[in-house]
């Protein structure tokens, strides 16, 4: 069965699929605007939820942990604790620190996607010594 693909829309006479409405408000949720992420990364968000959760379209549940890893990403520590606060940050640097243990799973892909995307903060990179190179 072929997957349902998700749309950005054409030229505003065809609307944004429903994931990547759901994926920019969970970006908003974590105060990182959706128009700073460029469309190619979040597709692809899209997709690795679809693939980690084998399904056409993830459980709305499933966007508020992907979207926080982008954001911590994108805004760094210290904005991004500033916008959600210290616990949720903490939760999210401890997610990345078990990604980068394991070197594999749905966090350590998208790490990997917004390094290779450019989309993360030196701050970020040097805090958690990340490199896209394989060892």
């Amino acid at each position: 069965m072929a997957r349902r693909g998700s749309s950005i829309g054409f030229m505003g006479r065809f609307g944004r699929s429903g994931d990547l409405r759901q994926l920019d408000g969970a970006l908003r949720a974590h105060d990182l605007h959706p128009a700073l992420v460029p469309e190619g990364v979040k597709l692809t968000i899209v997709n690795l939820l679809k693939d980690h959760f084998d399904s056409d379209e993830p459980p709305e549940h499933a966007y508020a942990p992907a979207a926080g890893i982008v954001a911590y990403s994108a805004l760094g520590a210290e904005a991004f604790e500033r916008a959600n606060g210290r616990e949720p940050a903490k939760a999210i640097e401890h997610r990345i620190e078990a990604a980068i243990a394991t070197g594999a799973g749905h966090d350590a892909d998208l790490i990997l996607l917004c390094l290779h995307a450019g989309l993360i903060q030196p701050s970020v990179v040097a805090r958690f010594e990340l490199s896209a190179e394989e060892n």
